[in-house]
């Protein structure tokens, strides 16, 4: 019996099973669609250990959530307004089980008549887009953070992704001009790395509950495609600076060559997505989020496509060990088209601090 066929069914509640299919183009765990007998489905996952060193946090912190929202939904009901996955017990009673290889294996409600995109095809969906990510926020701000496990411990801590990246550069041969340029850029922005930080020790942000990786196909629309119902991939889901979920996102969904454009041309920040976005969320956050934070927002829209570049980049030199890639060299492409997109916001800096600062007024 395969892995997948274990695990499906120790969730499957005692269901014959018609089928066990690969589902989506995640980089980190293995995902099926479990189709049971009854009709249902299941979303089952196969935690990657070596990203996650402690997998059983994961399914703790989802729990710890799914408590919180439910407290929350018997007092307002405004939990209802955002579904998250539900998780799926095994038949032992517990949130997940473990292969006979010790692969970590856990299962969710599969959220039927909903789609997701990999670019935003109008400014309304990115205003829902961002204020799916403010009422998840808005909905997480009143748990104590201490509540959460880190699940991914240095996950954005971008100063000690740049010491990672110094560490595998130095003493690498430069052997390409693509190579050569992602290190004379890091080089010219090392100190953007410590920005949001040096706020944070200043005391300038809060820590929170955050998502961590809120791109754009984490947002699981209905099916017109009008609404956001449901915000996914809770895994890194930890203390952390709503910032660096904001930044992220827009860095997702501002620029519509994506991640791995087949041509570095393409990959551009769309102003007009970017102030829907910031719109939408604050429509929903502004409630909790001080004005000093909002200020921080032009930061947070710079540093997250240098971080993740500088990630993708360390993964280029240390082999490709963590982003799964199709060909030698993509990890290096991919982290060129974050530097390059962070040279669009900077190009772009007057108009979208006019627009931070106009909705930090608002």
């Amino acid at each position: 019996m395969s892995p997948e066929a274990f695990a499906s069914t120790a969730f499957a509640g005692g269901e014959a099973i018609l089928g066990v299919d690969r589902h989506g183009h995640g980089l980190i765990n293995d995902t099926y669609v479990v189709r049971l007998a009854s009709g249902r489905r299941l979303l089952l996952q196969r935690i990657n250990g070596r990203v996650f060193p402690h997998p059983e946090h994961i399914v703790a912190n989802a729990r710890t959530l799914s408590d919180h929202l439910a407290a929350r939904r018997a007092r307002t009901g405004s939990a209802d307004r955002l579904r998250l996955p539900a998780l799926v017990p095994a038949a032992d009673g517990r949130d997940f089980v473990t292969d006979a290889d010790g692969g970590f294996w856990r299962a969710l409600e599969y959220l039927d008549r909903t789609r997701s995109y990999d670019t935003i095809e109008n400014d309304s969906q990115a205003g829902q887009v961002g204020a799916a990510l403010g009422l998840f926020h808005a909905l997480l701000h009143d748990l104590p953070p201490e509540r959460l496990h880190v699940t991914l411990p240095g996950f954005h801590d971008t100063p000690a992704c740049l010491a990672r990246f110094e560490q595998a550069a130095a003493g690498h041969p430069v052997d390409s001009a693509e190579l050569r340029r992602g290190f004379a850029f890091v080089a010219e922005r090392r100190e953007l790395a410590g920005v949001l930080e040096r706020a944070r020790r200043a005391g300038l942000l809060a820590v929170r509950a955050v998502h961590g990786d809120p791109k754009l196909n984490n947002f699981l629309f209905d099916a017109s495609g009008r609404r956001v119902v449901s915000l996914i991939d809770l895994d890194t889901v930890q203390p952390g600076l709503v910032h660096h979920d904001i930044g992220d996102c827009l860095r997702s969904c501002a620029n519509p060559a994506g991640e791995s454009p087949e041509a570095l041309d393409a990959v551009r920040f769309d102003l007009d997505i970017a102030r829907a976005l910031l719109e939408g969320y604050l429509t929903e956050a502004r409630g909790f989020l001080a004005r000093e934070e909002t200020a921080l927002l032009y930061d947070a829209i710079r540093l997250l496509p240098f971080e993740l570049g500088l990630r993708f980049l360390t993964d280029h030199l240390q082999g490709d060990v963590y982003f799964r890639t199709a060909w030698r060299g993509q990890n290096l492409h991919r982290a060129l088209a974050q530097f390059r997109l962070l040279e669009d916001i900077e190009r772009n800096g007057k108009p979208l601090r006019a627009l931070v600062a106009g909705l930090a007024r608002a």
